[in-house]
């Protein structure tokens, strides 16, 4: 009652005034969601679910890798149907799960132009390249950001059919595929399927 007596005191002209005045905030609330500037509402994680096709996480896993980024790496694995622990050990390679205090995991970018935990290149021109404009979503600094990007590149250069080299194109040397191939294996119960 009170919204339709508002509107025949403004007449025509009041209503579309208010109706463009909606309209310009759900378009900047839009816009300010989608570029990260909003901070979504705390929410309880939900419960382990056993994750279908994955190994379960060794105790190395559960005491080195934080419960939050252990949580991600997991969802992203299932998702994307690329193991787990591959991921946790590319997060703790190239950051440590997000602890280390190098240049471009918290913030900014490092010397090669990589950001964020799982130093995805981020900067346009750089060695690194610019891999987060075709495999990331919202801030690159963010681990529910980018441990799914990660995800998508490995599934983008074939993790599927050949792991070996979808970690290779990650990071061009044998040593880091021997290297994040071991931690893997400590990480999956049972040592992994692959």
């Amino acid at each position: 009652m009170i919204a339709l007596g508002l509107l025949r005191a403004l007449g025509l002209r009041g209503t579309v005034v208010l109706a463009c005045l909606l309209v310009l905030a759900v378009t900047a609330y839009s816009v300010a969601e989608d570029l990260g500037l909003l901070e979504p509402p705390a929410q309880a994680a939900p419960a382990p679910k056993p994750t279908a096709g994955q190994p379960a996480p060794s105790s190395a896993a559960v005491a080195d890798i934080p419960a939050t980024y252990l949580r991600l790496y997991r969802q992203a694995g299932t998702r994307y149907r690329i193991p787990w622990s591959v991921l946790a050990a590319i997060g703790k390679v190239e950051s440590d799960h997000g602890r280390t205090r190098l240049p471009g995991v918290r913030s900014g970018s490092n010397w090669a132009g990589a950001c964020g935990p799982m130093q995805i290149g981020c900067v346009p021109g750089s060695k690194a390249g610019n891999a987060w404009a075709r495999y990331g979503h919202g801030r690159p600094h963010d681990p529910a950001n980018a441990i799914p990007a990660a995800a998508r590149y490995l599934v983008d250069h074939g993790a599927r059919r050949n792991l070996d080299r979808a970690i290779f194109a990650y990071n061009h040397s044998r040593a880091y595929v021997a290297k994040v191939k071991t931690l893997a294996r400590r990480y999956a119960r049972g040592g992994g399927r692959r």
